[in-house]
């Protein structure tokens, strides 16, 4: 009997419960006690979702990150937070944002908050998870209240529970070193909190326990291998069966290794690894269970079930019971359910699944393989039916935009000039000071402009009204800017409700979702768009907001664009084309937008790639590909304007150290990237590199309502300056503003325009 099981669910709930939830708690407005009770009304609805399914995960439900969730069941809490008013959950959310709910903190030593943990992208996804931190001196402490909390739950409920848990050795691989030690060193520890953590749940009357080691589909050195074989070796005496996870690429190399640590199962990305599965059935020892990722937990599109029931039922004999059958990985990174759009289109709708419906085809596969297709023949006609009017639909391919494509030269991806002939017309027609200061783009979205759009949508607000109110919010930004005394102003972005669905809904060849959203990080959701078809822009999406913007002010307005690979990136991507096909596409969409601004007069445009590095492969040798056709749709994007129009991009959460190269290969004049949690950290690429261009970077940490100080962005610039000319150096914070509310952004920005006075007086 073949097993069917689930990785991992969506944590935030069909309506943004948690996110509403938390949100709340942190304004002081809800109870501990009551955000507590909002997540267990989710994993028990969540549990209630997987019914049907043999083995169902407990522990993949976070308050705000599974990482970070891991870090306090080992007790590896940074020292900045130990001791303060609170309890456990206190410091978990100080980790996380800097500071817990306004409240707690109004009777805490840490009343101004603290540093908050550093965050980046979980492998290439677009989700942010906090960076465990060590030294040479870490100790490690289980702390096991958490998972027993939601075991206790589960069984109550009758829920077939498998807890989840981060592996040893991707934990590790994915921690800083804050004293430059080895973290390597730290396993041996390390394992023995691993070690009481499974023998705790052996004796909870728990049979498997999966393990994610996702670190096993990266490049790995003798070291890091021979961590893995030290770890398995010193777990496999505990108590439990392990179910050792890997997921988002291939092992490749890695399988050897993976067929053969001493644990009870291996679960495989067979979508994104399908040519994995044939050599590891030769390789693994017949006590050892396969578990097949075969429904993509990561993309939004119907799994084509006759064509995996095609490969998998002939080796479902071979395994028998020790086949098991999965979703490549978690469902985090998809919506919860389908059935929720009403508004959908129903010939599009009709191709998707989202978490609930990959269950559903789960489930399907699952009773086929025990019991024949017969059983499922419904099922399976109406799948197949379904492909087919998709590959069938005159909507997904335009003629027009493949001969576009088809165009395309060199001569796209190329400025007249190059950068210090560019630069030196650009200084002389803006006239901009040393140290000049902007911000990223948006500026925060206020209950007025969140209503404004409500009442837009539901047809509530003409067009005149809902363009007068947004250019209120638009001057309202401006009249701030100039009150503060930036150098380089931007409109705010008021009338866009996320950086990547504002263009995808301009788009053609883009579709939305009313109720998809996916988790970025804590309380923060997005609801990427999907990429059905060919796209083409069929008029100018933000002229006229920023020619208004513009006219508002005799300083520079930058026009604000989100870049092709972003937009990609961040979307859920038709998977019947190679992507790069489709980003050179959206590239030439972009451009017609970049070449209306500069007819309008605009003289400098940003174009976002907040999400170039998230979309490198996750094994180095296949960087070269990815970057030759990302860079070079950004160029076709960038590159059609004249030499006085000064180019910026934006990219953060980047550790691009490693793809430095082709950073500067973007050949944008500016380039403004995340800094501040790292300390500035992420500028030591440039000890190495001559980096070309101009860099601004990021000195005000958005992603926490901390406000930093005068003397903080100074120290923080001086570090910059000792890598980076100081007369190439902007100042900005480190990503938009949206999230954060005026009563921090304004001090904020305050502090940051008197440290630029102080460097310039300098």
């Amino acid at each position: 009997m073949t097993t069917i099981h689930n990785l991992g669910f969506p944590r935030v709930g069909a309506k943004r419960e948690l996110k509403f939830a938390l949100e709340s708690y942190w304004k002081g407005e809800s109870s501990q006690d009551a955000l507590k009770e909002i997540g267990a009304q989710l994993r028990k609805r969540h549990w209630a979702n997987q019914a049907g399914l043999d083995l169902v995960p407990v522990g993949d439900f976070a308050f705000y990150d599974q990482v970070l969730d891991m870090s306090f069941t080992l007790g590896n809490l940074p020292e900045r937070v130990r001791g303060f008013h609170g309890d456990a959950l206190d410091n978990y959310f100080r980790v996380a944002r800097g500071r817990s709910t306004q409240r707690t903190e109004a009777h805490a030593s840490c009343c101004s908050g603290v540093a908050a943990g550093e965050m980046t992208k979980w492998f290439d996804t677009n989700y942010h998870y906090i960076v465990p931190e060590f030294t040479a001196a870490t100790e490690f402490k289980l702390d096991a209240t958490r998972l027993l909390e939601q075991l206790a739950e589960a069984k109550a409920q009758g829920v077939k529970a498998k807890p989840v848990i981060i592996g040893p050795v991707t934990y590790l691989a994915l921690g800083k070193t804050k004293d430059h030690s080895d973290k390597q060193a730290l396993l041996p520890r390390l394992l023995r909190v691993y070690s009481a953590l499974l023998d705790t749940l052996a004796a909870q009357g728990v049979e498997w326990v999966q393990i994610d080691e996702p670190i096993l589909v990266t490049e790995l050195d003798a070291n890091w291998q021979h961590a893995f074989n030290t770890a398995y070796h010193e777990l496999k005496a505990c108590k439990v069966k392990l179910l050792l996870a890997t997921y988002f690429g291939q092992l490749k190399d890695n399988g050897y290794l993976a067929a053969n640590l001493p644990v009870d199962g291996l679960h495989i990305d067979a979508v994104n690894g399908h040519e994995d599965v044939q050599p590891l059935i030769n390789l693994l020892p017949p006590h050892k269970v396969l578990s097949l990722g075969v429904i993509n937990g990561r993309n939004i599109w119907k799994t084509d079930l006759s064509a995996v029931l095609d490969w998998l039922q002939p080796i479902a004999p071979r395994l028998g019971e020790r086949l098991w059958i999965a979703p490549s990985c978690s469902l985090l990174h998809v919506p919860v359910d389908l059935e929720s759009e009403q508004k959908l289109d129903a010939e599009i709708k009709s191709w998707l699944a989202f978490a609930l419906q990959k269950l559903d085809e789960l489930r399907v596969l699952g009773k086929a393989l025990r019991e024949g297709r017969d059983v499922v023949k419904t099922e399976l006609a109406a799948n197949q039916a379904a492909l087919a009017a998709r590959r069938a639909s005159s909507r997904v391919h335009n003629p027009a935009v493949k001969a576009a494509v088809a165009k395309v030269d060199a001569t796209h991806g190329h400025r007249n000039s190059v950068y210090t002939e560019r630069a030196a017309k650009q200084a002389a027609l803006m006239k901009l000071p040393a140290y000049p200061t902007t911000t990223i783009g948006s500026f925060p979205q206020t209950a007025e402009i969140r209503h404004a759009r409500n009442e837009y949508k539901a047809g509530r607000m003409d067009d005149a009204s809902y363009r007068k109110a947004m250019q209120a919010e638009i001057a309202r930004s401006v009249r701030e800017q100039e009150a503060l005394g930036l150098d380089v102003l931007v409109h705010g972005e008021a009338e866009r409700n996320d950086m990547v669905e504002y263009f995808g809904e301009q788009l053609q060849g883009y579709a939305f979702s009313q109720f998809g959203w996916v988790q970025s990080y804590g309380s923060r959701c997005v609801k990427p768009p999907i990429l059905f078809g060919d796209i083409s822009r069929p008029t100018p999406m933000t002229v006229e907001w920023i020619k208004y913007a513009q006219s508002l002010t005799e300083k520079p307005m930058k026009g604000m664009l989100t870049g092709p690979v972003t937009i990609l990136n961040w979307s859920f991507v038709r998977d019947d084309q190679p992507r790069s096909i489709s980003c050179k596409q959206l590239a030439l969409a972009i451009r017609d937008e970049v070449l209306d601004l500069e007819r309008a007069g605009v003289r400098i445009i940003q174009i976002d790639e907040a999400a170039l590095r998230e979309g490198l492969p996750l094994r180095r040798a296949q960087w070269k590909e990815y970057l030759s056709w990302a860079i070079e749709s950004f160029r076709i994007c960038a590159n059609g304007v004249e030499d006085e129009t000064q180019i910026h991009t934006h990219m953060c959460y980047s550790e691009f150290n490693d793809i430095i190269a082709s950073i500067a290969a973007m050949d944008a004049d500016v380039i403004t990237i995340e800094t501040s949690r790292s300390d500035m950290e992420l500028l030591d690429a440039f000890d190495s590199f001559n980096y070309p261009n101009e860099i601004g970077p990021g000195v005000y940490d958005i992603h926490s309502p901390n406000v930093p100080t005068q003397e903080h962005i100074v120290q923080l610039m001086q570090k910059a300056a000792k890598r980076i000319p100081a007369e190439r150096l902007w100042i900005n914070p480190d990503c938009g503003l949206k999230t954060r509310q005026w009563a921090e952004v304004i001090p904020a920005l305050s502090n940051m325009v008197a440290a630029a006075k102080t460097l310039r007086a300098e």
